[in-house]
């Protein structure tokens, strides 16, 4: 069976408002392949992405022909029906929710926005005004494959915002489906979801892709998948092409058997410059860390006591739905704790309890540095001894989207979204040699949100390590980071660790992403009881 062009783009340029963003661009999707994009953060790969779905701004225009005989076009069977599932896509999801927020006009004080069920029905039916009556085909919804594939039965009806990273991205392939749109995009779908989702959409892809393989048995109730993914890692064997991005532009395109070799190859030449460059760049750490414990004064808020955090019998929920039963745990100073559990657990509600980010902090017996709270102490004393990554901060952070990235560094200082003290020169020059550390040399007056996602975290990291806190909270820390990125931030974490100074909450589903210092491990299992256990790594 002959194949058939389903998008092709010839020698055209992306462009969004405010002029060329990628120049040349020369790629086909033709029907009976299955196809994988790839490439390091910035490299143009999300720009590709976002012209490709056609709904954040960025078009593919044709340059000039060269000769009669060489026409740039751009042709694609899926225009305007093409849903992306990503971290970018999950993290404005969670940025129009606490927009629309009305909890301060209502009586008790509580919006839960939109549930799971009305978001997905939104993919159905359009936009549902707030407040309207829950539509039939809402109703029906937990009858849907779609539905039970994803694995949202039982969140179907709590608001998004009451989500964990990992049950908001299942949620968005959810309406992706269910909408019936005919090319989907999954970019890093795998990133911060739990091992039995990553199994069950590992399954979905390599299913649908085989129907995509095989053209005579492809089934028109799935879309077609583009996958995207930031490493080559947990790559579906029913992957039959890949084109990678790097420099703005491609840098291969073709056949997945020969890009493997090429992949094999960088990677064992990256490793080897790690090792070479391992100990200039832990001795740079080393001694940034020193100057800014000498700015900071770090004895002065280096706590007294060596117990920095004390939670006894806290409990945490609303409604039914109880998150966290009888927890009592014990951060002491120098024990590095990894956190893990299923996506739903109470991870990350667990580590906002801490942050000041969730209000039952008040109604429990939880000791931070070793004062209660709610006994006088401001979110402002607690955070001062923080660094915290997290999704929360990084969507805050893409809501104040123009701040250069000098200054994002700097508000790590002052614990701030945003900076809105004048920084010292000590702090300016501290900032800049952090940003030269992570790979940002000379990028310091570019915008936050001029970067791709990747680049955004790895930023936020930097931040949150800048003024060498007592305590570093994780959550998720390398998502959307390529490897080069991923191993830089893990290398970097590990020589902190190392210096004594700060001590790590670190929340991953990823075994790679384990640091050597983390020797405690607290696991969260929300439908056993007793909900959690403590172990020794």
């Amino acid at each position: 069976m002959e194949s058939t062009s389903l998008v092709k783009i010839n020698k055209c340029r992306i462009e969004n408002s405010r002029g060329t963003v990628l120049n040349n661009i020369t790629w086909e999707m033709k029907s009976g392949e299955a196809w994988l994009t790839i490439g390091p953060n910035g490299g143009g790969k999300a720009d590709f992405l976002k012209a490709l779905d056609g709904s954040f701004g960025l078009d593919f225009v044709p340059n000039s022909p060269e000769s009669v005989e060489d026409v740039p076009l751009y042709s694609n069977v899926f225009k305007d029906s093409v849903e992306t599932v990503s971290l970018e896509r999950a993290a404005r999801l969670i940025q129009e929710e606490r927009e629309n927020d009305e909890s301060e006009y209502i009586e008790g004080g509580v919006d839960i926005g939109r549930t799971g069920r009305i978001f997905i029905a939104e993919g159905l039916v359009g936009k549902i005004k707030k407040g309207a009556p829950v539509p039939e085909i809402a109703k029906q919804l937990d009858a849907y494959p779609e539905i039970k594939l994803c694995g949202v039965q039982k969140i179907l009806d709590r608001g998004i915002k009451y989500m964990s990273t990992g049950e908001i991205r299942r949620s968005l392939l959810a309406r992706a489906l269910v909408s019936k749109k005919k090319l989907l995009i999954l970019s890093d779908p795998f990133a911060g979801l739990d091992a039995e989702s990553r199994g069950i959409l590992l399954d979905f892809f390599d299913t649908i892709a085989s129907k995509q393989l095989n053209e005579e048995k492809t089934d028109s109730t799935f879309p077609r998948i583009i996958l995207s993914m930031e490493r080559y890692v947990e790559i579906p064997a029913a992957i039959s092409n890949v084109v990678e991005f790097s420099d703005g532009s491609i840098s291969f395109c073709g056949k997945k058997s020969d890009y493997e070799k090429i992949a094999a190859e960088k990677a064992q030449k990256a490793e080897a410059e790690r090792k070479a460059n391992y100990e200039e760049f832990a001795a740079t750490v080393r001694r940034l860390s020193d100057e800014v414990n000498i700015v900071m004064g770090v004895e002065h808020y280096q706590p007294e006591s060596n117990v920095l955090i004390d939670m006894n019998d806290v409990n945490v929920g609303w409604d039914d739905h109880k998150v966290l039963r009888h927890l009592s745990w014990r951060l002491n100073r120098g024990e590095h704790w990894l956190i893990r559990g299923p996506n739903g657990s109470g991870k990350t509600t667990l580590l906002e309890l801490i942050t000041g980010d969730n209000m039952q902090v008040f109604s429990n017996d939880i000791k931070i540095f070793g004062a209660r709270r709610g006994s006088g102490e401001t979110i402002w004393d607690i955070k001062h001894r923080l660094g915290i990554v997290s999704y929360r901060l990084h969507v805050e952070y893409r809501m104040l989207g123009g701040t250069s990235l000098r200054d994002v560094i700097m508000s790590g200082f002052h614990d701030s979204i945003g900076l809105y003290e004048n920084p010292s020169d000590v702090e300016a020059a501290a900032a800049e040699r952090w940003l030269e550390l992570g790979g940002f040399k000379g990028r310091g007056i570019e915008s936050f949100g001029s970067l791709s996602y990747g680049e955004q975290r790895a930023v936020l990291i930097l931040r949150g390590a800048v003024k060498c806190p007592p305590v570093m909270i994780l959550d998720e820390p390398c998502h959307g980071l390529d490897e080069q990125f991923r191993q830089k931030i893990l290398d970097l974490l590990d020589i902190i660790a190392e210096s004594g100074t700060t001590t790590f909450l670190h929340v991953t589903h990823e075994p790679s992403e384990v640091l050597k210092c983390e020797k405690h491990v607290l696991e969260l299992h929300p439908d056993e009881d007793p909900m959690y256990k403590i172990l020794e790594r």
